[in-house]
């Protein structure tokens, strides 16, 4: 089975899916070690950590395409990829999706905000009409070659045109064909309610947890009774890691070395086994020359 096909049967299932936020390989190791069913890809945070900058639009689609592609080819843990607006028109998104499926996407994420876009969590946002977003989601659709690639639509509509127009977008968004439905930035729990209850039952829903957000951080467990089917946090890693910098290098500063700060380190050895160093050299030796050397060659 593939990891699209198996993140679907999952989407389908009573558990809640919760996918913490990525933005390199290392970090995607590292959620599928601890078991998680899926990771995010998150386009914030690709903005945060590679170039030191905020979500206002200035990653670009082969950007996160070659942050996608070394991931893939590092995990098996199914991936839900952030592709913004689709970085223009429909036949934009044509491309994008057909260049992210091919790198290792299971879950394709459009949003319909216009040009230049912004993290959905700021002011200042603007839309593109319902009926162009639902042009670029059929265009999704024609663009994969797997059913079992998924396209979730986001809609950024409550901060620009309120609830209830969001909801009528999300509705809209469906009936195009999306997969998923992401209605993005609920203010409070009674704006979460009224999401689930109009829009569950036609697709599974998504739950963005920002830290600091707009929206109320709840666990996984009480989203699921709310009615969501999946939750990403796709900050989070990179505002700990962030947090832990700070950490590191104060006591760096202080101290002069990084012995006081040890127990909060992996050491050289345990990298290694990380990554996969022993299995890594044990397979190169399977080509070495020595292996292939005649007589001729002496």
């Amino acid at each position: 089975m593939s990891d699209s096909a198996s993140l679907r049967i999952l989407l389908q299932g009573p558990e809640i899916v919760v996918a913490p936020g990525i933005y390199d390989a290392f970090g995607a190791l590292m959620v599928e070690r601890a078991g998680f069913p899926a990771a995010y890809l998150s386009g914030a945070s690709i903005a945060y950590t590679r170039f030191g900058r905020p979500d206002l639009g200035l990653v670009g689609m082969d950007e996160v395409a070659a942050v996608l592609s070394a991931i893939g080819e590092r995990v098996q843990v199914p991936l839900i990829v952030d592709a913004d607006t689709g970085y223009g028109n429909a036949l934009n998104v044509i491309r994008t999706v057909k260049l992210f499926e091919r790198n290792g996407a299971s879950i394709i994420q459009l949003e319909d905000q216009d040009l230049p876009k912004r993290c959905g969590h700021l002011a200042g946002k603007t839309l593109v009409p319902a009926a162009e977003m639902v042009g670029k989601i059929k265009a999704a659709l024609d663009a994969r070659r797997s059913a079992d690639t998924l396209i979730m639509a986001r809609t950024d509509a409550i901060a620009v045109e309120g609830l209830d127009a969001a909801l009528a977008r999300a509705e809209r968004y469906h009936e195009a064909g999306a997969d998923i439905l992401f209605v993005e930035a609920p203010r409070d729990l009674e704006e979460m309610r009224a999401v689930t209850s109009r829009l569950g039952g036609r697709a599974p829903l998504l739950a963005n947890m920002v830290e600091g957000g707009k929206t109320p951080i709840l666990p996984a467990s009480e989203l699921q009774n709310i009615g969501y089917s999946m939750v990403i946090f796709p900050g989070g890693l990179a505002r700990a890691v962030g947090h832990l910098m700070e950490r590191y290098l104060a006591s760096l500063q202080t101290h002069g070395d990084t012995g006081p700060f040890r127990d909060q380190m992996i050491d050289f050895d345990q990298m290694n086994d990380l990554i996969g160093t022993p299995e890594m050299l044990a397979s190169g030796n399977r080509y070495d020359a020595a292996n292939f050397m005649t007589g001729n060659d002496r």
